[in-house]
């Protein structure tokens, strides 16, 4: 009997089969992000509509097959590549050819198996992971049906001569043939095509080491076929059109007679072979075969003769790609563009004696131009974070050469531990410092939310960091700070300590914190500062910088403290004499339409677009303006809208794919005070479960009021003034609530951070406390017009909505009004907030996830927002008789409030 051939097989819609006769099999590379800018933007802008235009074209061109890659930072690829080709599917003049999934991610990958129409080929897979991933992951491709391309690559690092070629695809080859039963003519190998004529003589042999290990290939590794990316070889004249279509097509045309059988090729960057003018493909072919010791100098000289000289409907290439390399690394860092840095890295890599010089040398030459831009106020705090993921992007590609020499180590300016502190989940502006500082050539120690003290100084003499950095946001952090500075002091540290938060001050660190600790502490109240900060702290001679830190700090405080005694505050009982008063007997008072609990789940979370107040979005990237002004900004209005167009951007993915989860509880109850600041509620009418022990508690909101002595007339405010004492005989309601647009942020947040990707990292989170926000105004207004219905005739602009134009208001604990953060326990006790939505309270109070919103509801026309300001001890006593805590405790949870 015959024996059956055996060709590499694919299909879309139609069979593609290779066999020796075949020409050389081409594959479109249009359809992938990181090769056509034009199909970027399109999936970006989810116009995929057009997006299958680019592949109809490639197919109508005379693409075999069409690769499909959605590596990209700003991309959700696993949705693109799963919408992509499902789309492909229903197009038979596209879906007839077979598909090429490309992906550097493995469940981007396999994503696109689970879905692809016929027989399709997995670019790429590698044994950089060892030999256990490889077969685990070729096992899976052999199992969805699908061909592969094998990189020559393993765990020392990629394949640049022809000996350590050869070595890794037969290693390759008999780990599929052998161990995978893999179909030997479904393996593809990709040898590496690197660049000629660098001016390197160890890049001498790129083209001939390529052409003879194909030529091995093909002839020791039965039924293997050979791809590459032809566009790789003739980089090193990009800017020079006609040269680079000349050693394309040279290239191409002999790794074909040595072997190769489908490829990569960009039809605009291919000439003829024939065509090619006599004289320049003699110059070409010099450098591809190594014939003279003098042909890449030739080629060179030759090129400056033809250069300039285009086609009329040659794509123009981007004009600062033909600039020198360092410049080239530079640029891509200024400017946050992440499409070209590998390639420019790699010929860094191949210029210099070791990989880590590239760290130390080009890209830090880059990023100290964006840190002296960001100084000096000519970059701005969006654009550095985009700079941080380029620089991210470009040390994990480094990262596996660096390691194969086990030698290497950059040298940082300092290395730098940041936390937030025990009790505290808020890490935004934590993570933007950390990033502008690693701009900056500082190595940082993120020890992310919650950490206990313990931790920090565990951490801090194990790395012997030279800073360390506390963050925290809700007001208990105030304290674990305090605690923080006292128990380094306990462990004799000599290392600077920088606070910051969004609750933090100057007058805190001072007054608070900085008396506890011997060494420097010092307060940073925004990103742009911290670089300075820590410059000086590190500087050699930094004896004189800290003594005038803390001589700045000691006069501070001192100043403080005197001011504070200036001021006069009424007693507890005066305060409470001199209450807002409202006349109860002419009071509108309505009663809910349906009193009790309210459970919002699976909530619609695209109707909150139109209620984000965007204002405080742009503050969180220290661009300050106000919404929609800002992007018209003559000094920040440029970065405000591209930051607000990327917004944008993760904003339709988070509304078209459902990425976070929204879910809100909310409760109406009658309501009065009682013995002045206390608010009893009564929900036995309302269905509530209550037990018999704890029914008091449950039903009793305790608020605090002003003390600081005003001027005649001007009353001092509580809460509690705004519900009808129980005297009046009147029923009136309150409300409390919670929201949360948070679940799901995480996740995302750390796909991002694994992707070196910051920059969408902080958006993420970012866009979730917008939502939040706008969560908690869309439900109160939802409240107001319908379930109380004292406002059914409301109809209220977003702006009118973001300056409360509305009658009623929403404080919520931690806030000026309230800063009593133990009210949270009092709103979770009787709403069932964890229970029912699964928002959880940490130890110190803070509501998790962090992109959460809770407080009160209160209907009377009079009702307006306030700030408690300080309050004295007498209070602090009452207030822990009514709380039935401790002073301790008291003091613990009202420390910033209370008056010196």
């Amino acid at each position: 009997m015959r024996k059956q051939n055996k060709y590499l097989t694919l299909s879309g819609l139609e069979p593609l089969v290779v066999t020796p006769e075949s020409n050389f099999i081409n594959v479109g590379e249009r359809t992938n992000v990181t090769g056509s800018r034009k199909f970027l933007r399109l999936i970006k802008e989810e116009k995929y509509s057009e997006a299958l235009d680019v592949a109809r074209d490639q197919v109508e061109g005379g693409a075999q097959i069409i690769d499909v890659n959605m590596d990209e930072g700003m991309l959700d690829g696993k949705y693109a590549m799963v919408k992509f080709l499902n789309l492909i599917a229903s197009e038979p003049d596209i879906a007839r050819v077979p598909i090429m999934i490309d992906s550097s991610k493995w469940e981007i990958i396999e994503a696109g198996l689970q879905v692809v129409q016929g027989k399709c080929v997995v670019n790429s897979i590698s044994l950089k992971e060892g030999e256990a991933e490889f077969i685990r992951q070729t096992k899976l491709v052999k199992r969805y049906g699908a061909a592969v391309i094998v990189m020559a690559f393993d765990e020392v690092g990629q394949a640049d001569t022809y000996e350590r070629r050869i070595e890794i695809c037969e290693r390759s080859y008999r780990i599929l043939t052998e161990i995978v039963n893999f179909p030997p003519q479904d393996i593809i190998f990709d040898p590496n095509i690197f660049p000629v004529a660098t001016g390197m003589d160890e890049h001498k042999l790129n083209a001939l080491d390529f052409f003879n290990a194909t030529k091995w290939i093909r002839k020791n590794l039965p039924y293997a076929n050979v791809s590459g990316g032809v566009s790789n070889v003739s980089f090193s004249f990009r800017g020079n059109t006609v040269v680079r279509e000349a050693i394309n097509s040279a290239f191409l045309y002999h790794a074909i007679q040595h072997g190769m059988n489908l490829g990569i090729v960009n039809p605009t960057l291919l000439e003829v072979y024939d065509e090619i003018p006599k004289d320049l493909l003699e110059h070409v072919e010099d450098v591809l075969f190594n014939k003279r010791e003098d042909a890449t100098e030739r080629l060179l000289d030759f090129a400056e003769t033809v250069k300039g000289q285009k086609k009329e409907d040659e794509t123009k290439v981007l004009e600062w790609r033909s600039a020198p390399l360092q410049d080239r690394i530079t640029h891509s860092l200024v400017k946050g563009i992440d499409a070209f840095i590998v390639e420019d890295v790699e010929e860094a890599r191949q210029q210099a004696l070791k990989p880590i010089e590239v760290i130390e040398g080009n890209l830090m030459a880059g990023i100290n131009v964006v840190g002296d831009l960001f100084g000096s106020g000519k970059m701005f705090l969006p654009q550095v974070v985009k700079s941080a993921r380029v620089m991210k992007k470009a040390v994990a590609y480094l990262q596996p050469f660096i390691e194969a020499e086990k030698d290497g180590k950059a040298e940082f300016a300092g290395k730098i531990l940041m936390a937030t502190v025990k009790g505290d989940v808020h890490d935004i502006g934590k993570n933007i410092v950390s990033v502008v500082l690693g701009c900056n050539n500082y190595k940082i120690i993120d020890l992310g939310v919650m950490v206990p003290p313990e931790k920090i100084i565990e951490t801090a003499k194990q790395e012997n960091v030279d800073i360390i950095g506390l963050s925290g946001l809700i007001t208990p952090s105030l304290d674990e700070m305090v605690y923080v500075s006292k128990a380094m002091e306990k462990e004799n540290l000599d290392i600077p300590l920088i606070i910051g938060g969004a609750t933090t001050s100057k007058a805190h660190t001072s007054v608070k914190i900085a008396p506890n600790y011997n060494n420097t502490v010092v307060h940073i109240n925004d990103a742009s500062r911290a670089v300075t900060v820590v410059g000086n702290l590190l500087q050699q001679d930094n004896k004189v910088y800290k003594e005038q830190i803390r001589e700045e700090y000691d006069k501070f405080r001192a100043q403080f403290l005197t001011r504070g005694k200036r001021k006069e505050y009424l007693t507890i009982e005066d305060a409470r004499k001199n209450k807002f008063k409202i006349n109860w007997d002419e009071a509108e008072i309505v009663k809910p339409n349906e009193l009790g609990i309210q459970v919002v789940e699976d909530f619609d979370i695209t109707k909150l677009k139109d209620f984000i107040d965007w204002s405080p979005f742009f503050r969180s990237w220290d661009l300050h303006g106000k919404y929609p002004d800002i992007l018209k900004d003559e000094i920040v209005g440029e970065q405000a809208t591209e930051l607000f167009n990327d917004a944008q951007l993760l904003l339709k993915r988070i509304f078209d794919k459902k990425l976070l989860k929204a879910k809100a509880i909310f409760g109406l109850f009658p309501a009065n005070t009682i013995n002045d600041d206390d608010i009893e509620i009564s929900i036995s009418d309302c269905n509530a479960e209550l037990d018999s022990a704890s029914h008091q508690e449950r039903l009793k909101f305790i608020t605090l009021r002003q003390q600081l002595k005003k001027r005649e007339g001007i009353p001092n405010y509580a809460l509690a003034d705004f519900i009808a004492p129980k005297e009046t005989g009147i029923e009136d309601y309150m409300g409390a609530f919670c929201v949360t647009t948070g679940f799901g942020t995480k996740e995302l947040a750390e796909q991002f951070e694994a992707d070196n990707d910051d920059y969408n990292s902080i958006m993420i989170k970012a866009l979730a406390d917008r939502l939040a926000e706008a969560f908690a105004e869309y439900l109160h207004k939802e409240v107001r017009t319908k379930h109380w219905a004292y406002a059914n005739t409301e109809n209220l602009t977003n702006d009118e909505l973001i300056k409360e134009a509305y009658k009623g208001i929403r404080p919520a604990p931690g806030y000026p009004a309230c800063p009593d953060h133990l009210e949270k326990k009092t709103i979770w006790q009787i709403l069932k907030v964890e229970e029912s939505i699964g928002v959880k309270l940490t130890e110190s109070l803070a509501m998790w996830p962090a992109a959460s919103v809770s407080g009160y509801y209160f209907g009377n026309k009079e009702a307006k927002y306030f700030g408690l300001g300080k309050i004295t001890k007498d209070q602090l006593k009452d207030y822990a008789i009514r709380r039935q805590i401790s002073i301790d405790e008291a003091e613990k949870w009202l420390s910033p409030n209370l008056a010196d």
